[in-house]
């Protein structure tokens, strides 16, 4: 059956012209008419939208009779909650709201159609209204309501009406916003609240002296005049403070519980700015053009979060981008130890990073025989994931690098940086930047890789010589080579499995940084009683200290591990061939395949083996970096337009001195010299 396609602009507006009943329909039918056949095209909707413009520009009949319908509309619908409750946050928390919104997609809600703001999403009912509304130049919305002139329309009950619940919704929010301020939550990252008077409780009084002086001029013009100015000061305080206790949270650690307050209550407070600038209008110079701008951005920006009410993606990205601006400002600074400027760094990188290759030739050893145990699977799981936490604790503790941690740290770095680029000479030191990391990486992987195939190597002749034979079979070696074979196995895309694992434990590293500071850690185990007693006060507070500023890397290295070796474990319970490639362990794991043929291996596999664990290393860094710079830059709200010209800047650096991606700029003589 053909689906019935939407109205035109005219007609829709037509259909006004002497139109009784609820004006509801006709809203619903005006907005069809206006939504763009495909949903994405922005210039179908602002032609859709200019149309209907230009149509109630030329005809004073249909200005006169959609102006009718909406102040029907607000005097048959109950406005308060549409005032208070659209587009922000509510009270009951991130998880709960998470839950309603994903239930509301199993199981929609039944709207209420006497309530405005379910009004507005029955109007626009498109899940995806908001991408077009979005797109709408704002002077369009302003347009269309100076062309209805509300405000001088002889029907005066329906804007008394909305006056009167605008003043309810004023005094609801400024109790909220009271609440809210007196939360332990905030008086944890904002204490000096308890010592002086707090402009959160005092602009509640204020609020409720401009309600009521507004409401007595409501009945009688000649009532003394009342303006929100003062209001207006109070709610700057109460905004300096939210920018304060944002600033010591990004310093101090944060949580999802403050960080949902917080943002909730920034909400609150541009809502009753709003309203309260709505409302005291009438006061300025130009009380209609004012009262038109701040109606047509109200309107504006509360249809377009209503039309996202009940999307779980726009709350979850909205809420955990918030909360990994923290986690990836620690990664941040982490990742500034892994990239070198200097020899001195340079040399520094390759130590820590042949170190860390020495370690892993015995960690990809254990695991060979590990596989010899045939224990029951989630025990191999364990046995795995601790010979991989384990090992890379030790690595972490040793200050050791391992090659594929540096891309989640770094990113980080890059996306701060991205976020000052606002000069030339900022794009300037991002590419230098750039050429820096690639720079260390370089260091980091070849330190990782020349160590860890020789020593593998060595392992694996000691144990053959002490044996008096070879000591994998040659299937073993065989199917260690296949696992490296990029055409033939699965090596990429467990690479890629395995990429992912090196972000998520770079967001635990950031996630649990966050935690020690933000829960006090180090001070809470400084005060154990039992630890006090066995090492002393002093000991107790150096060790205290010691786990503040490394309990994020011992986290994430031990998770990482873990997750390393559960994912096999993992697809054989689901039935899916999930598996994960590193490339430090697959060049030992060449190196032990190489030792158990006794090296007779012909050139063909070789080559397939050496570019297996090469392609390995580069999916490993590409998802790793591409996934945390995403987040990274979401964490931040960045949309960087300026990619040709960094480009430009790199290219620049690569062709003029090729060497400085692999080595550091020449040692500079003494300025004495």
């Amino acid at each position: 059956m053909a689906r019935t396609p939407p109205p035109t602009p005219a007609a829709a507006l037509e259909r006004f012209l002497g139109a009784e009943g609820d004006p509801l329909p006709l809203m619903i039918g005006l907005v069809d008419a206006l939504r763009p056949r495909p949903i994405h095209d922005i210039e179908a909707a602002r032609r859709n939208y200019e149309d209907a413009l230009r149509l109630l520009r030329e005809r004073e009949d249909l200005r006169i009779a959609v102006g009718t319908q909406l102040l029907r509309l607000f005097a048959t619908r109950k406005l308060v909650t549409f005032f208070t409750d659209a587009g922000i946050l509510p009270a009951s928390g991130f998880f709960s709201e998470l839950a309603r919104r994903v239930l509301h997609r199993l199981l929609p809600d039944v709207p209420d159609e006497s309530s405005m703001r379910d009004c507005i999403r029955l109007v626009y009912h498109h899940p995806d209204d908001h991408v077009w509304l979005s797109a709408m130049p704002p002077e369009l919305s302003r347009e269309f309501w100076s062309l209805l002139d509300l405000g001088h329309r002889p029907e005066r009950a329906p804007l008394h009406k909305a006056a009167k619940e605008m003043l309810d919704a004023v005094q609801i929010l400024s109790h909220r916003i009271s609440a809210m301020g007196i939360e332990q939550e905030l008086l944890r990252v904002y204490p000096d609240l308890d010592a002086f008077e707090s402009p959160f409780l005092t602009q509640t009084n204020e609020a409720h002296r401009f309600v009521e002086a507004y409401r007595a001029g409501l009945a009688d013009a000649e009532a003394p005049r009342y303006d929100a100015k003062q209001l207006l000061v109070l709610l700057d305080q109460c905004r300096d403070i939210l920018r304060r206790a944002r600033r010591t949270a990004a310093r101090e650690g944060t949580s999802l519980r403050l960080t949902y307050l917080l943002y909730r209550l920034g909400q609150s407070l541009n809502r009753l700015e709003t309203l309260a600038r709505l409302l005291s209008a009438r006061f300025e110079a130009t009380p209609d053009e004012t009262a038109l701008a701040s109606w047509a951005a109200f309107f504006r920006g509360a249809v377009r979060s209503e039309t996202q009410r009940n999307s779980p993606g726009r709350h979850f990205s909205r809420m955990l981008s918030l909360l990994a601006l923290r986690v990836t400002d620690n990664a941040s600074r982490t990742g500034e130890h892994y990239i070198t400027t200097d020899w001195a760094g340079y040399g520094q990188m390759w130590r820590s990073a042949m170190g860390a290759g020495f370690i892993i030739a015995f960690m990809a050893l254990i695991k060979i025989y590990a596989a010899k145990l045939e224990l029951a699977p989630l025990n191999q799981a364990f046995v795995y994931g601790m010979n991989y936490g384990l090992g890379f604790v030790l690595i972490h503790m040793l200050h050791f690098t391992i090659a594929t941690k540096q891309p989640a740290m770094t990113a980080a770095t890059i996306a701060a940086t991205i976020s000052e680029s606002q000069t030339r000479a900022d794009l300037n030191r991002l590419a230098d930047l750039v050429v820096d990391v690639l720079r260390s990486q370089f260091a980091a992987i070849l330190g990782n890789v020349c160590i860890a195939i020789p020593t593998a190597m060595a392992i694996g002749l000691g144990i053959s010589h002490l044996a008096g034979k070879p000591f994998l079979d040659a299937a073993k070696a065989y199917h260690l080579l296949h696992d490296l074979d990029p055409i033939h196995s699965l090596a990429i895309p467990h690479a890629a499995i395995a990429g992912v694992c090196l972000f998520l434990a770079g967001l635990i590293s950031g996630y649990f940084d966050n935690l020690a500071v933000y829960a006090r850690v180090p001070a809470r185990i400084a005060r154990l009683g039992w630890l006090r007693g066995i090492a002393g006060p002093d000991r107790a507070a150096r060790f205290a200290a010691w786990v503040g500023e490394n309990l994020g890397g011992l986290s994430g290295n031990f998770f990482f591990g873990l997750m390393l070796g559960s994912v096999g474990t993992l697809g054989l319970l689901v039935g899916l061939p999930l598996d994960i490639r590193h490339i430090a362990f697959s060049s030992a794991n060449f190196a032990y395949a190489l030792v158990a043929l006794d090296f007779a291996l012909p050139w063909q596999e070789f080559v397939w083996g050496a570019l297996g664990v090469a392609l390995i290393g580069l999916t490993n860094l590409a998802v790793s970096f591409t996934l945390a710079l995403w987040v990274a830059l979401r964490a931040r709200d960045i949309a960087f337009a300026r990619k040709r010209e960094l480009a430009a800047l790199l290219w620049q650096r690569v062709a003029a001195a090729p060497a400085r991606l692999f080595l550091p700029p020449p040692r500079r003589r003494a300025a004495a010299e």
